[in-house]
């Protein structure tokens, strides 16, 4: 009987070390908030991919500092994405195996459409800090949040900001010939799809409109169609390896006479683009998040992110990626605290709907305010917004809108490029 018993009591504790129910476990489980981190962090988007999660896993640092989540720490479950296959499969194993009740990622905009759907189907929080393309959030969907400027935006003020410069460049704004290219998944297009409607709704021309796979190693024929063209501004929306590519290769072939150049986001904003263009980088324009140039005024919390991130990383921020989301977690984190620090997603969806902070009092100088899901852009934070930066001295300045630039001196025309 003895016997019995002990053979019973030894596969009573086997059960219960194989169903982790030790008492420490629950423990630490109680004392954790674990949250899924889904990012390019292989393939061509991995460089963005990464200062994106760069700028959630500062969120964290800094959160975690504070006390963390009504006391919780914070845990990231990393996953890699560096195509919509692998996002689906790896946001469902978030959800499935790791029992994630919320998701940031991707910074690409193709991967968090796929990736946000897999969320929504489940019932879990998908909470987007990069991707910008419209549709995103076009669906109505109840559970996804994105805290940054939408692509269409993008687009619009890269046609405002030509028409602004055109009396710098001696051009009458209906007689500018403007060249839209990039590279042809969500974002792009997106992007220059809302450029075609801006330079219409303001009388001005579009030249020419050329698109490209971000993957080509060849973008030759696009740089000779523009040396056939002759535009005068060339807006661009491309990741960092198509960046560099078309640059070299425009430098290579002699495509000279364009006034600006201005990126939309992406390649435009990194300082690997910076260290490879050398000298030739000023002067050359971008569209996109808010710059980590920002005026403390404007940008409440700009400071102590600089700081955090540098002596986190020991350099400064390779773009403002990771300062958009950097603070879009921390809305997040806002949203999960004002649903009552758990991690039940209907919960925190109210808590995401209670944020209501005007433009200044975030690192990203912007506001947060999120549609709700009965609205046509369900889930997007309407306070956000872009702004036009150009590199100076190897360095990314605000420069317009002129309320929000860091300085008045803008670079016109584009010189030419050096040769050695």
């Amino acid at each position: 009987m003895k016997k019995s018993i002990s053979v019973i009591l030894a596969f009573a504790v086997m059960a219960c070390l194989l169903a982790g129910c030790s008492g420490g476990s629950k423990q630490e489980a109680k004392d954790v908030i674990k949250i899924g981190a889904l990012f390019p962090f292989s393939g061509n988007l991995a460089a963005l991919g990464t200062e994106n999660y760069r700028g959630l896993e500062l969120a964290v640092k800094a959160k975690n500092a504070a006390g963390g989540i009504g006391g919780k720490k914070i845990e990231l479950v990393k996953a890699d994405a560096p195509d919509a296959t692998a996002a689906v499969s790896e946001a469902d194993r978030l959800i499935s195996k790791e029992n994630l009740k919320a998701i940031v990622g991707t910074y690409s905009s193709s991967l968090s459409f796929a990736a946000s759907e897999a969320a929504e189907r489940n019932g879990v929080v998908y909470w987007e800090v990069g991707g910008i393309s419209d549709p995103i959030t076009s669906r109505g969907y109840k559970f996804l949040f994105r805290t940054v400027p939408t692509a269409s935006s993008y687009g619009i003020y890269g046609v405002r900001f030509a028409k602004a410069i055109a009396p710098k460049i001696n051009i009458q704004p209906k007689d500018m010939k403007i060249a839209v290219i990039g590279e042809d998944s969500m974002y792009g297009s997106t992007c220059g799809d809302y450029a075609e409607k801006e330079a219409e709704a303001q009388g001005m021309k579009i030249a020419i409109r050329l698109r490209y796979s971000a993957k080509t190693n060849d973008l030759s024929a696009i740089v000779l169609k523009l040396k056939e063209v002759k535009p005068d501004v060339v807006i661009q929306t491309s990741y960092i390896t198509d960046t560099i590519l078309f640059f070299r290769q425009a430098k290579e072939l002699g495509l000279t006479g364009v006034k600006a150049y201005i990126g939309q986001g992406g390649g435009y904003a990194l300082r690997d683009f910076a260290d490879s263009m050398g000298d030739d980088v000023n002067g050359i324009f971008n569209v996109d998040y808010p710059q980590i140039d920002l005026n403390p005024k404007q940008a409440k919390g700009i400071d102590e992110f600089n700081k955090l991130y540098k002596d986190t990383y020991g350099s400064e921020p390779k773009s403002a990626h990771s300062l958009v989301a950097y603070q879009g977690s921390l809305l997040l984190f806002e949203a999960i605290e004002k649903g009552g620090g758990g991690m039940d997603p209907e919960a925190i969806r109210k808590g995401a709907l209670q944020i209501d902070i005007p433009a200044g009092q975030t690192a990203a100088g912007y506001g947060a305010k999120f549609a709700g899901s009965d609205a046509p852009n369900a889930g997007q934070n309407t306070a956000a917004f872009p702004l036009v930066s150009q590199w100076q001295n190897n360095r990314q300045i605000t420069v317009w809108p002129e309320q929000y630039a860091a300085t008045t001196n803008i670079l016109l025309p584009q010189k030419p490029w050096k040769t050695k």
